[in-house]
């Protein structure tokens, strides 16, 4: 096998892998919104996708939490309770702040470089009150933080705590714009350039805690 064969070969994802990350993005970006049920069929419609990698997908999003089977041959995005949130906000507040200070130290110039770039897509969200981009480039503004931990078990459970979380914010994000959306990133940039990793951890501790109070609040307003 030649180089350029063994490159292309490791460029190739498997179609199941390709159809998880296309079902897990919109559960994690909130185009399935909680308590929105879809028949199975629909997927395939969705994603362009054969019957069984879709069920595979689901049988895999059903063991993270992130959907539930129903009858019928359809599945929901399950609604998050006060309780679960708690649970949420332990894990997050306790896994995310460690996983960014485990990648201070890390971070390049070039990573904190393109983390200021996708801040910037962040900030100009916010002031269009472009939802779908701001939960976009939230997502890979933290995630470009903790993939540079070296530490891919924390990695894959934050992996797994936003995808529980993610649509209970686009909840947020759909019923009170993007005024007042968390955004701690600043500090935390200001962290990375100084390499100040209690200091990142701490941005981002700051950062989630918002996030969560405000789905906490939302949670309460429906309990009303």
């Amino acid at each position: 096998m030649t180089v350029n064969e063994a490159n292309e070969a490791a460029r190739k994802v498997p179609s199941h892998e390709i159809t998880y990350l296309k079902l897990r993005d919109m559960i994690l970006f909130g185009r399935l919104k909680p308590g929105q049920s879809v028949t199975i069929q629909g997927l395939v419609a969705a994603l362009g996708a054969g019957m069984t990698p879709v069920r595979e997908a689901i049988r895999k999003l059903t063991s993270e939490g992130a959907l539930e089977l129903q009858g019928n041959r359809r599945v929901v995005v399950p609604h998050l309770s006060a309780p679960q949130l708690n649970e949420l906000a332990f894990a997050r507040l306790t896994i995310e702040p460690k996983l960014a200070e485990l990648a201070a130290p890390r971070l390049q110039k070039r990573d904190v470089a393109a983390l200021e770039a996708i801040d910037a897509e962040i900030n100009r969200a916010i002031a269009t009150g472009d939802v779908q981009l701001y939960l976009t480039k939230n997502y890979q503004f933290h995630f470009g933080i903790y993939e540079q931990a070296g530490a891919p078990i924390l990695l894959s459970l934050a992996q797994s705590l936003w995808l529980r979380f993610g649509p209970s914010l686009r909840v947020v994000c759909g019923r009170y714009g993007t005024a007042n959306l968390p955004d701690r990133h600043e500090q935390a940039l200001s962290a990375m350039r100084a390499g100040d990793a209690r200091g990142l951890s701490k941005a981002l501790h700051e950062d989630i805690e918002q996030g969560i109070e405000q789905v906490r609040q939302n949670l309460l307003a429906d309990a009303i």
